[in-house]
């Protein structure tokens, strides 16, 4: 399920894997390289920079730089990137993306909620480009997650 409105998007979904392996996959860096398909230079750390480069196919070796707001096991992981070539923040007045996972434990395992919010602080023109390929991008990374979690 995907929702969204002029500054999110949420994609909820249900997976088969207990919470502690969902979290894990999340937070560890090179197990959310691998999924994510994103080749990290260090470890997930609240209040730091996680850089590296996409290797997901299309974007190889587009930078991959994201800053670490909050992990709270089990229940919440977030950061924010900002929408500039090399994913660097560029000045005080640039809008900031957040993208939060937050983690539920249900009878099946585990439901995540991915939002990503932000959208609204950018220009009309590229609100809309970011918005639609986003919304097609958590599409792929949620199966791309599901699919890691089963093997």
């Amino acid at each position: 399920m995907t929702n969204s409105d002029d500054d999110k998007i949420v994609k909820i979904v249900q997976l088969q894997s207990p919470i502690a392996r969902v979290w894990k996959a999340l937070t560890d860096h090179e197990e959310f390289g691998h999924w994510f398909r994103v080749n990290l230079d260090q470890e997930f750390q609240v209040g730091g920079k996680s850089t590296g480069q996409m290797t997901f196919p299309g974007h190889e070796g587009t930078p991959w730089v994201v800053y670490v707001e909050r992990m709270e096991p089990e229940r919440l992981f977030t950061f924010r990137w900002y929408d500039s070539e090399d994913g660097t923040k560029q000045s005080d007045d640039q809008p900031a993306l957040r993208v939060e996972f937050q983690l539920e434990a249900i009878p099946s395992g585990t439901r995540l909620t991915i939002t990503e919010s932000g959208f609204s602080a950018l220009p009309h023109p590229r609100r809309i480009e970011m918005m639609r390929g986003n919304r097609e991008g958590w599409n792929i990374q949620a199966e791309n997650l599901a699919r890691y979690l089963s093997t």
